[in-house]
C-alpha cells in the first residue's frame, strides 16, 4: 500500500471539523475537556478502548518508559497511555489529516506536553536505535505488505528487553471478505496473513513472543453489542467514512471465522544488524 493509497483510504480532510462538531453536539465543553470524554471516538481499532486498556494492563508501563505509538491514527492510544501511565509518548502516523487531528486533540485535553506527534512511515521510522522501551502496533499491519520491514523497524527502535504490543486482525478460515472494511475499501489495499504467519514474522525480526491470545470470540461479541447501541454523536463514525457498513462487515467476518483478532506482547531479545 503506497502513501497515496493510504491518504485515499483514511484522509477526508474533515477529521478535526467533524470531531469538533460531534463533541459540541454531545454537549462537551471544549474549553474544559478531560481525556476520558474522547474515549468513544478515538480508538480506531476493533473493541476500541477495551482492547487498548487490556494491552496497557499487560505491559505495566511506568513514568520512566519512553513509548512509541506506531500508527497512531488520531492518537487515542497515545493519549490513554500518557494519561494513565504518566509517561512520555511519541505518536506517528502516515496520514497528515490524522496527525493534525491528533495534535489538536492532545492540546484540547492538555496532554500535548507529554505527547509528540510526527508524520512518518512505520516501515521507516525517523528515530535512533534503542530509543523506546515500548512500541504499540494496533491495526496497522493489515495495510503493510512488507511486514518484515515493519517489525524490523519496531525492533530497531526498541532497546534490548523492550516490548512490542500488538492488537491485530489476521486471516482466518477460507472465505472471501466483504468490503468495505475499516482498513480497506477494496481488496487491493488489504494485506492479511494468518495468525501463525504473523507470529513467525515477529519472531524472525528479533522478538520472543511472551503473550499470544486469540480474542476473536470476545471481539465478535463486543462488536455485535456495539452495533446494537442507539446512535450517539460520539463514535468512530464522526470521522470514518461509511463506518457502520465497515463495522458490520468486520463483525460478520469475525463471527464466522474468516477473520481472527490477535493480542500479543513480544520482547526484543535478539540483536538486529544495521541501524542508523
Amino acid at each position: 500500500m503506497n502513501n497515496t493509497q493510504i491518504q485515499t483510504q483514511y484522509s477526508t480532510g474533515l477529521s478535526r471539523r467533524n470531531i469538533e462538531q460531534a463533541l459540541i453536539d454531545a454537549g462537551k465543553d471544549l474549553d474544559h475537556l478531560p481525556p476520558a470524554d474522547l474515549w468513544l471516538l478515538e480508538d480506531f481499532h476493533t473493541m476500541g478502548r477495551i482492547a487498548t486498556s487490556q494491552l496497557v494492563d499487560l505491559l505495566g508501563i511506568t513514568p520512566e518508559h519512553e513509548v512509541l505509538d506506531a500508527g497512531t491514527g488520531i492518537g487515542g492510544t497515545a493519549r490513554y497511555v500518557a494519561d494513565h501511565c504518566h509517561c512520555r509518548v511519541t505518536a506517528v502516523d502516515l496520514t497528515e489529516d490524522y496527525c493534525e487531528t491528533a495534535d489538536w486533540l492532545n492540546r484540547l485535553v492538555s496532554l500535548d506536553n507529554q505527547i509528540s506527534v510526527r508524520q512518518a512511515d512505520v516501515t521507516e521510522l525517523p528515530f535512533a536505535d534503542a530509543t523506546f522501551q515500548v512500541v504499540f502496533s494496533q491495526h496497522v499491519q493489515m495495510n503493510v505488505a512488507d511486514k518484515s520491514r515493519l517489525y524490523q523497524e519496531a525492533r530497531r527502535v526498541l532497546g534490548h528487553g523492550g516490548r512490542l504490543a500488538i492488537w491485530d486482525i489476521t486471516a482466518g478460515e477460507d472465505g472471501e471478505l466483504d468490503y468495505p472494511l475499516p482498513w480497506a475499501d477494496q481488496p487491493g489495499i488489504s494485506h492479511l496473513v494468518t495468525a501463525d504467519r504473523l507470529r513467525a514474522l515477529i519472531e524472525s525480526s528479533g522478538f520472543t513472543v511472551e503473550h499470544w491470545n486469540d480474542l476473536t470470540d470476545q471481539a465478535s461479541a463486543t462488536m455485535q453489542t456495539l452495533l446494537t447501541l442507539p446512535p450517539t454523536p460520539l463514535g468512530l463514525h464522526a470521522f470514518v467514512t461509511n463506518f457502520e457498513q465497515k463495522a458490520k462487515n468486520l463483525t460478520r467476518a469475525l463471527t464466522d471465522g474468516r477473520l481472527r483478532a490477535i493480542q500479543g506482547i513480544a520482547r526484543a531479545t535478539t540483536p538486529v544488524s544495521g541501524g542508523r
